[in-house]
C-alpha cells in the first residue's frame, strides 16, 4: 500500500490480453479499469509507476483461430494486436508501455530466463505419454483438446483449464478427450518435456502466501490459493511440442517452444525493458529492488499462474521482487449470460464507441460502480442508464452545469471574493478536505466500486450545498454572501476534477478546461493531497472558461437497441446449439410407400384430462373422422386449432394414450424459435383425403 508522504516505486501490471479477438467489457472491468485506476490515483499522489502490459501472442487459440480463418498466426496477431492497442488507448487505460511478446525483446528475455533455471538445475526432464492426434500427425497441448473436467464435469473443458470452474489442468487430465483439429479421439505418445517442479516449493508459499499474506490479500486470491497448495502442488510443464512459440533454446528442445504461461509472465519483464530503453531509464530497480512494490491484476481464472507458478519461476531464478498483492476479480456476465467470445455474447469496446461515441468514461463508472470484486456480477444495459441518467448527469454534471453557468450569469466566469466563512461553509470545505483520505482508504484496500461511489458523495456534497444555500434566491438580497457560496462551490468542483481523474480520465480532463486549472495559484501542480491541503484549489479572480454539459442523457431507444441485438445473438446461438437428429437407418423405396399421408381438417379439439401435454383431436381424413391424440397442448390451444388443414399419417397402427385409442399421427416440426409448426399442406384445391408423396 501506499507510504503517506513518501514517494514509492511501483511496478503494476495487467494481464497480458491474447490476441485472438477484440476486447469486451468482461477484460475492462475485471482487470484494466481497476489497473488504470490504480496506477493513476498513485501518480497523483507523486509516486514512481511502471504500469506494464503487452499483447500475448503464443496462446494456442491463436494458431487455432488462423487455421480457421485460413491465414497465418502473424497475420491474426498484427490484426488483433492493433485492434486491442486500440481499444485500451480509446478508454484511457493509461499503460507506460504495451509491448507484445512476439517482440524480439521478449523472445529474448523468456529464453534467457529459461535457460538461467535450466542451467541451475531447476527443472527435470521427463518423458511422459502426451495425447496425439493420429491424423493430424500433432501433439495435443492446451486448446487443442477437449473434453469432461475432472474436478467440475463440465464438457467443455480445455487441455490447459476449466473455465466452468478455474481449475488448471494437464491434457491428460480430462474425460473423454476429444481434439479439436479433427474431432477424433486422440492416443497416448511418448514425449520429453521439461518440468518446474513445483513441489519444491510448497514450503515457500506455504510461508510466502498463508502467513505473510493472510491478512491483506483479497479473500478468494488467498482461498484459491490455500486450496492449491493445500493439495499439494505437482510438476509442472513449461514446454510444450507446438511450432507457434518461443523455441525451447537447449539441447533436445528442437519442434518445442516454450509454455505459454511460462513465457507470458515474463513478458511484464521485457515490457519493461522496451520501456526503459525508450524513457532513457533502468529497468532493473522496477523489477530487482526489494523496495519496488510490484502487483499484478487479473481475473480469477489466472489466479494460479500469477501467485503459485510466477511466483515459483521468479524465486528459483532469485533475483527478483515478489509480488507484494494480487488483487484478482470475479468474472462479468452480460444480461444474466456468461460472456462468451465464441457466442458473441459480448460488448465488444470498439463496437460500443461507434453507438456511445465520448463515452468511455460513462461505461468506465458503470464497471467500476458494479465491479466483480468479490463475487461474480452482471452488467445490464438498464443499469447502464441509470447510472448515467441518475448518477453522472444528475448529480456530478448537474453540479458543475450549474456552478459554471451561475460563475458566468453572476461574475462572467471570474471566481469571486469571498467574505467571512459562515459555519456550513467552513463544514463542507472541511467536508471536501476530506474526500482524499477516504477515497484512499478504498483504493488501497482495492475496493474500487465503493470508491467510485465516495467520488460520487462528493458531487452530491456540492448539490446539497447548493440546494441549501440557494444562490439564485439570495443574489437579490445578498450579493455579498452569494459571492463566498459560489467560491466554496467552485472549490468542490475544482476538488472533483482532480479526484475524478483516475475514475472518469475524460471528464476530468474535460472539466480542468472548463475550470481552466492544470496548476493553482502557486505554481504547484494540482496533486491528490492538493485537495485535502488547507489552500484554496481555485482562487478568487481567477478566469473560468464556457460551460459545456460533462454527460449526456441516455434514451430508452439507446438501450432498446442493444437489447434487441442481444436478443438476436441469443436466438442466432440457440438455432446453432440445436442439435439435429441424426439420420436413421437406411430405407428402401419400398419402405418410404407404404406410409399412407393424407391431408385432413381438425374439426374437433379438446384437453385431455389431467394431462399437460396431450389434445384429443377429431380428424377428417376424407376416408373417416377419427380420433387422434397428439402432443401439442403446450404450443396450441384446443379453440385455435379447430379448422386447421394438416398432414396425417393415416396407417399408423392404433395405440391406447392415457385410455384413448389414437388412430393416426399429426406431422409436425420445429421452426428457428423452437416453436412447433405444422406442416401444413397447400391449402388451395386440396381436399381432405387427398395422397401427399
Amino acid at each position: 500500500m501506499p507510504n503517506e508522504g513518501t514517494p514509492s516505486r511501483y511496478t503494476i501490471t495487467a494481464a497480458l490480453p491474447y490476441t485472438n479477438g477484440p476486447i469486451h467489457i468482461g477484460h475492462l472491468a475485471g482487470v484494466y479499469v481497476p489497473a488504470d485506476i490504480y496506477s493513476r490515483y498513485l501518480r497523483l499522489q507523486g509516486h514512481d509507476v511502471a504500469f506494464i502490459c503487452g499483447s500475448d501472442e503464443h496462446g494456442v487459440a491463436i494458431p487455432m483461430k488462423a487455421k480457421k480463418e485460413g491465414v497465418s498466426p502473424k497475420e491474426i496477431i498484427d490484426k488483433y494486436h492493433g485492434i486491442i492497442k486500440k481499444s485500451f488507448l480509446d478508454f484511457g487505460i493509461s499503460f507506460d508501455n504495451y509491448s507484445r511478446t512476439s517482440a524480439e525483446v521478449h523472445h529474448r528475455t523468456a529464453s534467457n530466463f529459461f535457460e538461467k533455471l535450466h542451467n541451475q538445475g531447476d527443472f527435470i526432464e521427463e518423458v511422459t505419454e502426451q495425447l496425439y492426434d493420429e491424423e493430424a500427425n500433432q501433439f495435443l497441448a492446451d486448446r487443442f483438446v477437449t473434453g469432461t473436467c475432472p474436478v467440475c464435469g463440465n464438457t467443455e473443458a480445455y487441455g490447459d483449464q476449466c473455465e466452468n470452474c478455474g481449475s488448471s489442468l494437464n491434457a491428460t487430465d480430462l474425460i473423454n478427450p476429444k481434439s479439436t483439429i479433427t474431432g477424433g479421439v486422440p492416443t497416448l505418445k511418448k514425449t520429453k518435456h521439461w518440468f518446474l517442479p513445483l513441489d519444491r516449493y510448497e514450503g515457500f508459499l506455504k510461508q510466502w502466501i498463508l502467513e505473510d499474506h493472510k491478512s491483506d490479500w483479497k479473500p478468494n486470491v488467498y482461498g484459491q490459493c490455500k486450496s492449491w497448495i493445500d493439495d499439494g502442488l505437482k510438476p509442472r510443464a513449461v514446454t510444450r511440442d507446438l511450432d507457434w512459440g518461443i523455441p525451447v533454446p537447449v539441447e533436445g528442445g528442437e519442434g518445442k517452444v516454450l509454455y505459454v504461461w511460462f513465457d507470458a509472465p515474463i513478458g511484464y519483464i521485457s515490457s519493461t525493458k522496451e520501456w526503459a530503453k525508450r524513457e532513457g531509464k533502468d529497468w532493473e530497480p522496477y523489477w530487482k529492488d526489494k523496495d519496488t512494490k510490484l502487483l499484478h491484476f487479473i481475473g480469477k481464472d489466472n489466479i494460479v499462474f500469477h501467485c503459485i507458478i510466477f511466483p515459483s519461476m521468479l524465486k528459483s531464478h532469485g533475483d527478483f521482487v515478489l509480488p507484494e498483492n494480487v488483487p484478482a476479480n470475479e468474472f462479468l456476465n452480460l444480461e444474466g449470460n456468461k460472456l462468451s467470445t465464441s457466442k458473441n455474447w459480448a460488448v465488444w469496446l470498439h463496437e460500443y464507441l461507434e453507438e456511445f461515441p465520448d463515452m468511455q468514461d460513462v461505461l468506465r463508472y458503470a464497471l467500476t460502480a458494479n465491479a466483480p470484486e468479490t463475487k461474480d456480477n452482471d452488467f445490464t444495459w438498464k443499469d447502464f442508464q441509470a447510472r448515467n441518467n441518475n448518477e453522472l448527469v444528475a448529480i456530478f454534471g448537474n453540479f458543475v452545469n450549474r456552478v459554471t453557468v451561475l460563475t458566468h450569469k453572476y461574475y462572467n466566469g471570474v471566481v469571486p471574493d469571498p467574505s467571512a466563512l459562515l459555519e456550513i461553509d467552513k463544514q463542507t470545505l472541511e467536508s471536501l478536505r476530506s474526500f482524499p483520505k477516504t477515497i484512499t482508504d478504498s483504493l488501497d484496500r482495492y475496493r474500487f466500486r465503493e470508491a467510485s461511489q465516495e467520488l460520487m458523495n462528493l458531487a452530491r456534497l456540492g448539490n446539497k450545498y447548493l440546494a441549501d444555500e440557494e444562490p439564485w434566491k439570495l443574489i437579490k438580497t445578498d450579493e455579498e454572501r452569494v459571492k463566498t457560496i459560489m467560491f466554496v462551490a467552485l472549490q468542490i468542483a475544482t476538488g472533483l476534477a482532480i479526484l475524478s481523474e483516475p475514475f472518469l480520465p475524460f471528464t476530468s480532463q474535460k472539466l480542468k478546461a472548463i475550470l481552466n486549472v492544470s496548476s493553482n495559484n502557486s505554481g504547484k501542480s494540482l496533486e491528490w493531497d492538493s485537495v485535502s491541503s488547507m489552500g484554496t484549489l481555485l482562487p478568487s479572480g481567477h478566469q473560468i472558461n464556457m460551460s459545456e454539459l460533462l454527460f449526456r442523457k441516455v434514451e430508452d431507444k439507446e438501450i432498446d437497441a442493444q437489447l434487441a441485438k442481444l436478443e438476436a445473438t441469443k436466438k442466432s446461438n440457440e438455432q446453432m446449439d440445436k442439435e439435429l437428429i441424426p439420420q436413421k437407418e437406411t430405407i428402401t423405396f419400398d419402405d418410404f410407400t407404404k406410409l399412407d399421408m393424407r391431408v385432413g381438417t381438425i374439426v374437433e379439439a379438446e384437453k385431455m384430462p389431467k394431462a399437460n401435454k396431450l389434445l384429443v383431436l377429431k380428424v377428417d381424413t376424407g376416408l373417416d373422422t377419427r380420433t387422434i391424440v397428439s402432443g401439442i397442448a403446450e404450443s396450441f390451444s384446443a379453440e385455435e386449432i379447430i379448422g386447421k388443414k394438416v398432414t396425417v399419417l393415416v396407417n399408423l397402427a392404433p395405440r391406447k394414450l392415457r385410455g384413448v385409442e389414437s388412430e393416426g399421427m399429426i406431422l409436425m416440426t420445429e421452426n428457428q424459435e423452437g416453436k412447433l409448426v405444422f406442416l401444413n399442406p397447400d391449402e388451395d384445391g386440396v381436399g381432405n383425403g387427398e395422397s401427399i408423396s
